[in-house]
């Protein structure tokens, strides 16, 4: 042995499992994996239903006996650590794995993907070298690339990134957009619609503030995005469009965008976070015609396609796009390094450290196949519109006019109508925060135009769940139904009046 060469560690030391990888660490990993599975089960089953019922302070107060102080005089140990914190996790969860978790675009990730997550967080590749990713980087790169051409199919050098998700893709194709835009600064057109996000990467580029133009039933309505453009003639423009709005799960019309758009001269990008998985389903994929268009496009694996947090991705038409993201740092990626070969990653993402968030997707995507995932979208997508009929056929709900969504649906109990639009908006909102207090269910909000014309809120259930049957939803309703009248008679007993007769909108 050379006087260079470091001695092993002792046996012992690395058999009391201070690390993951090695060739020891997954022993060690495997007896704590244990008691982190006890946990989450032990856990669910106390909670009993999709959170805790208390609401903040009763969930910060059970939260606080299992896992205070932090940070003791004196460690408890990683058993006791892991029992008592991931119980309390668990206990005191959110599940999206329960039926009536359906507040957001939330998934429940797969198992195999999960599985695939630990072990890149075991063995911590950072995707900024080369040398800290040899093969890491390489599952990337094909992810990346199988992703660009789903979402590009014909363009000639597709490419993509992997992102933490539709924030961060979203600011990344503002940023490129800006850097292509010549001359004058960048002007941003997009729907009401569109996600905060659009308005918050524009913010932080020290870009103007973005034209919002008018939709029409939750879609970018075309001539009011033809005047805006015509409006700022000359200037460069990048228009944001939405396939899967947040709130409605509403698809602006892309070809459509895509002709007036080329028309002015102007880039397209489209954050399509929540409906660009609908390209892994044949059946469902033309509902995204024209996204083929996009210089760029925002898709997101961990909304409909089950992957933990994060699992972002942004797709380009033209690798070239990139390029600004360049950047050298001796340590990384020196040039006489890059022209020995190594492969220089630091160039694919804004962020230096990164996770292997493409090991988790890989191994999704091969464990099921384009087919696989396919048929678990369209079960999403089926399922939401046989939970719409269910709405449908309860005089006591009203489901919002038109169609669903994707896989939100939005409805509210009709004894919310008899009220003025207020005192009506009120009940709606009582029964959301009446069902997370008792800890019975998740559901979401959202204003939205009605049949007349009027904003209202409504309750929402985005479903994401790739094997709830519709079975398993049905009582939600009968949940909402029952707060909502015990909603209605606690406010009319506090003002000493008859609870209202119940009337339905007309659409």
């Amino acid at each position: 042995m050379s006087a260079g060469t470091p001695t092993a560690p002792d046996a012992e030391n690395v058999r009391g499992g201070l690390v993951a990888g090695g060739a020891h660490g997954p022993g060690r990993l495997r007896d704590l994996t244990a008691i982190v599975l006890d946990a989450l089960e032990n856990g669910a089953r106390a909670r009993g239903g999709p959170l805790p019922a208390g609401g903040p302070e009763a969930v910060a107060l059970s939260t606080r006996a299992l896992c205070a102080p932090v940070l003791p005089e004196e460690g408890v140990g990683p058993e006791a650590a892991l029992a008592d914190a991931v119980r309390a996790v668990a206990e005191g969860a959110a599940d999206p794995a329960d039926p009536a978790c359906v507040a957001h675009l939330h998934c429940p990730p797969l198992a195999v993907a999960v599985a695939a997550e630990l072990a890149g967080a075991a063995l911590n590749p950072s995707m900024d070298s080369w040398d800290q990713a040899p093969a890491a980087g390489v599952i990337e790169e094909l992810t990346t690339a199988a992703l660009a051409r789903l979402v590009h199919p014909t363009a000639p050098a597709p490419d993509a990134l992997i992102t933490s998700g539709g924030t961060e893709s979203n600011l990344v194709a503002l940023l490129l957009a800006r850097e292509r835009a010549a001359p004058g600064p960048l002007r941003v057109v997009t729907g009401a619609n569109a996600h905060h996000s659009v308005h918050r990467a524009a913010w932080t580029l020290g870009l103007p503030a973005p034209t919002v133009v008018a939709c029409h039933d939750g879609r970018i309505d075309p001539a009011a995005l033809d005047r805006a453009l015509a409006a700022l003639a000359g200037a460069p423009v990048l228009v944001v469009a939405t396939a899967g709005t947040t709130d409605e799960g509403r698809i602006d019309p892309l070809p459509e965008i895509a002709r007036i758009a080329e028309r002015h001269t102007a880039q397209l990008h489209v954050d399509a976070a929540y409906g660009g998985p609908l390209l892994f389903s044949e059946r469902l994929a033309p509902l995204l015609a024209g996204l083929e268009h996009a210089a760029s496009v925002t898709f997101d694996l961990h909304k409909l396609g089950w992957q933990p947090v994060a699992a972002g991705v942004l797709a380009v038409a033209d690798a070239g796009m990139l390029a600004p993201l360049s950047l050298r740092a001796d340590y990384l990626n020196a040039d006489d390094d890059t022209e020995a070969g190594l492969p220089d990653l630091l160039g694919r993402s804004i962020r230096t450290t990164r996770r292997p968030d493409a090991l988790k997707m890989a191994v999704t995507f091969r464990a099921l196949g384009r087919r696989g995932l396919g048929e678990l979208v369209e079960h999403c997508v089926r399922t939401a519109h046989e939970f719409g009929d269910a709405v449908d056929a309860r005089p006591a709900l009203r489901r919002r006019p038109g169609g669903i969504g994707i896989s939100t649906v939005l409805f509210r109990p009709t004894v919310a109508d008899a009220l003025p639009d207020e005192a009506g908006d009120a009940v709606v909102a009582a029964v959301r925060r009446t069902l997370l207090a008792e800890g019975r269910a998740v559901l979401g909000r959202a204003v939205a135009e009605d049949g007349d014309g009027r904003r209202r809120l409504w309750l929402k259930a985005t479903l994401l769940h790739p094997s709830a049957a519709t079975a398993d939803l049905l009582p939600l309703l009968d949940l909402v139904t029952a707060a909502a009248d015990r909603a209605v008679s606690e406010a009319s007993a506090a003002e000493g009046t008859d609870a209202p007769a119940a009337e339905r909108l007309s659409p």
